[in-house]
């Protein structure tokens, strides 16, 4: 044989390594992706705005699974599994997840997460997020990353911080993300078009030592304020309870909008925490946001500043307030706001 024919046979009997390349192509790493949206639920029914996670693994590029434990959760996950792009829902039935205490909640994410493999954890920035996945991601020994509001890539986010006003973008070399993602940044995918198969997940049963006790919430039969399309908001300006609750509820009422309110006008009293819009509170982006009274900290700008429309009523000129409105009135509250609902009532 020739010395050319010798070097083509050695040539072709040398192994391909093609996994390499295969392992760093974009559609390759598509398919290892793997995304668990932890879904919340309350009394049997389906929380529609914590379907944003959904909304935020499909950026991602892979399998998307949804989780969800709690009593009477079937048709929580048959309602979860129309949701499109959904390829699983992962439901445990057990009414010692209702309240989603972290201490019971936290191992039971956490042996589905390892059995499922999963890449990423995404849940809401909400109460039940904040609350649960810091001690999921301590469980699996990685860093979590909070309150992001775009995803580059599988590895890299954005989140705000200093009350939104720097944005960093993080980069995670961590084999397992955990992530809280803003609200209003993503929005909720919707329920239809899907036929997710809903699988039983892993129970660990853990113990704890912390009882839920009792709850008491303010009820109310306006919209709810994470997920109104109108909301109007009083501040300290309104000066006391029964004057916030004279000026604010009938202009809620004449709009159709959920109320909220200022850290200042929570703090003096005057209305619920859960009614406060801010950084330490709700972060909402409506339609229309009407701030009464309220002068226009950072730390409130930064829960409605991504309204998509902001009106404010305000004594004062120079408020902070007017320089992220789209629509202003400088006047007396107590004159202005009483004039504007009964015009609103008899439009």
């Amino acid at each position: 044989m020739s010395l050319a024919g010798r070097r083509a046979l050695s040539a072709l009997s040398r192994p391909r390594l093609y996994a390499p390349a295969l392992a760093g192509s974009p559609a390759a790493l598509r398919r290892l992706l793997s995304a668990l949206a932890v879904l919340e639920q309350k009394d049997g029914k389906l929380n529609v705005g914590s379907l944003n996670a959904v909304t935020a693994a499909q950026k991602l590029g892979g399998s998307i699974h949804a989780f969800v434990a709690g009593s009477n959760i079937k048709g929580v996950a048959e309602e979860a599994a129309k949701v499109e792009g959904v390829e699983k829902i992962i439901a445990v039935e057990n009414g010692a997840y209702d309240k989603g205490l972290p201490e019971t909640f936290a191992p039971l994410l956490v042996e589905n997460i390892k059995k499922g493999g999963y890449t990423h954890v995404i849940a809401g920035h909400t109460a039940f997020g904040k609350n649960l996945l810091p001690r999921v991601a301590a469980l699996l020994d990685t860093q979590q990353i909070s309150d992001i509001t775009e995803i580059k890539d599988e590895k890299t986010f954005v989140r705000p911080f200093y009350a939104g006003n720097a944005i960093a973008t993080v980069e995670s070399a961590d084999e397992i993300k955990v992530i809280t993602i803003r609200g209003t940044a993503f929005a909720a995918a919707p329920v239809a078009g899907g036929s997710a198969a809903i699988e039983d997940g892993v129970d660990p049963k853990v113990e704890s030592p912390t009882e839920w006790v009792s709850e008491d919430l303010a009820k109310s039969d306006r919209p709810d304020l994470a997920t109104a399309a109108k909301v109007v908001s009083g501040g300290r300006g309104l000066k006391s309870k029964e004057d916030f609750d004279r000026i604010m509820l009938p202009l809620a009422d004449s709009l159709g909008a959920a109320v909220g309110a200022s850290r200042a006008a929570v703090d003096s009293g005057y209305a619920d925490n859960s009614l406060q819009v801010g950084q330490t509170g709700k972060v909402v982006a409506p339609q229309l946001y009407m701030a009464v009274g309220i002068s226009g900290a950072i730390q409130h700008l930064a829960g409605m500043k991504d309204s998509k429309v902001i009106a404010a009523i305000n004594k004062d000129a120079d408020a902070p307030i007017f320089q992220v409105a789209d629509v202003g009135l400088v006047g007396d509250l107590f004159e202005k706001v009483p004039e504007l609902t009964e015009k609103l009532s008899k439009a």
